[in-house]
């Protein structure tokens, strides 16, 4: 849960239904009041004051269709429930790193997962959508009814409405070869860890997803001690072929010099979570993206120095790899198909101010502003006054279009909001 930065609405609405979801969307219409939705908090976009904010925790319903393969999810699930659901039927759900994040806001910004290069973004995988839209009134979306709606709700975030239940595809995944290589980055060159794993990336198949993280641990006593007051460079695997052939893939990770740790190994998928070890207490943080058409590595290991031992706060520094099923076409909004790469840079905000992370965040990304095509609206953190690059220009139009035709008054703004009134609308959509 994101603790950095503070919402203070008028009123709040502790939806258990979607007649409660109607409910406060009237309400608010007729007191003029901006509408936001908070699941588990996770993805805060900054500071607001004013307004109603529905939320859906309360709803965490999750229900496992085996036969269909599918999971139907409350607005209030989280990723760990769902994966637990899932699991006795052989199935997985294309989930992120942490089990603590919410489905439906993790799915409506796009939902880069541990698997995606084989899957594709969990967005891709949507069978249906139940929201509340600007008007009260309750919809069942599919791509066969209200495509527009449907397309712009997967990828345009909580633009459009308040999602009550997600229909999704799960994959038939029971186990994988995965886990991380950690390497002292005081004793080994970052920036040619970095190198190596970039070289390595460019021959593996779609069932390998991968990442590599850069960070300096703080001196803190409930860390463990391989990591307390480590500057460590991470590789991170998830692979869904065998353990033998995972192993002969990652050989050449292992020469790129000696590890701190190895923790790669065949796992049930539920175990997935340990892969990247994310904390799961609330705690403060902003955090920043840039979308690649490629990775320039020399620039990058400019940006592993700027956000190195010699920083002056905590960074945490990650380069994921893309492709594969990720730039496969599909019927939803999100945006940057053809991106190679995606590094974020996450700065806890543990007494620096957010304009000096600012800072920061503004020099390593300019780095690598020549192969920036835009910016990830699920890794956006503290910046809802900065919504420039989440999409792509015909993208970011035709999303106006849903959003004028469905949300004319700009209802929901709470969020990362498209501005429908700077935007050149000329798409026609028809409202069954």
């Amino acid at each position: 849960m994101q603790t950095g930065f503070a919402t203070r609405p008028a009123l709040v609405v502790g939806a258990e239904s979607a007649d409660d979801v109607v409910a406060a969307v009237s309400y608010a219409v007729g007191a003029g009041l901006p509408v936001g939705v908070q699941a588990t908090g996770h993805g805060v976009p900054g500071d607001s004051e004013g307004g109603v904010l529905i939320s859906t925790r309360r709803m965490d319903s999750v229900r496992v269709d085996p036969r269909a393969r599918t999971v139907t999810v409350g607005a209030g699930a989280r990723w760990g429930r769902v994966a637990e659901a899932a699991a006795p039927h052989g199935l997985a759900p294309l989930n992120g790193t942490a089990p603590s994040v919410g489905v439906v806001s993790y799915t409506l910004g796009g939902g880069l997962g541990i698997l995606g290069r084989e899957f594709g973004y969990a967005a891709d995988h949507v069978r249906s959508v139940d929201v509340v839209t600007a008007d009260g009134v309750p919809r069942h979306v599919t791509p066969e009814r209200e495509p527009e709606l449907f397309w712009g709700l997967l990828g345009g975030g909580a633009n459009l409405g308040v999602v009550t239940d997600l229909e999704i595809g799960l994959v038939p995944v029971a186990r994988l070869y995965g886990g991380a290589l950690a390497f002292d980055g005081t004793v080994v060159d970052p920036a040619a860890v970095l190198r190596g794993y970039e070289e390595w990336t460019r021959t593996l198949p779609d069932e390998l997803t991968s990442s590599l993280a850069a960070i300096v641990y703080p001196d803190l006593p409930h860390l463990p001690p391989h990591l307390k007051g480590r500057y460590l460079v991470l590789i991170r695997v998830a692979f869904t072929g065998s353990q033998a052939e995972g192993e002969r893939i990652v050989a050449p990770l292992r020469e790129l010099g000696p590890t701190v740790s190895d923790t790669l190994r065949e796992m049930p998928y539920a175990e997935s979570p340990t892969i990247h070890g994310d904390p799961d207490f609330p705690h403060a943080f902003y955090g920043d993206n840039a979308v690649l058409s490629s990775l320039d590595v020399t620039a990058a290991g400019e940006i592993l120095a700027l956000a190195g031992p010699r920083a002056a706060s905590m960074h945490i520094l990650q380069f994921n790899h893309l492709g594969g099923a990720l730039a496969r076409p599909a019927r939803n909004a999100v945006p940057y198909r053809e991106a190679g790469w995606l590094v974020r840079l996450l700065s806890p905000l543990d007494g620096t101010g957010v304009e000096a992370l600012r800072k920061v965040h503004a020099e390593a990304f300019g780095l690598v502003a020549p192969q920036t095509l835009g910016r990830s609206l699920n890794f956006v953190f503290g910046g809802n006054d900065r919504p420039q690059g989440l999409y792509d220009p015909e993208t970011l139009k035709r999303l106006a279009a849903v959003k004028a035709t469905y949300d004319p008054a700009n209802l929901f703004r709470n969020n990362y909001n498209i501005d429908i009134y700077n935007i050149d609308i000329d798409v026609d959509i028809d409202i069954d």
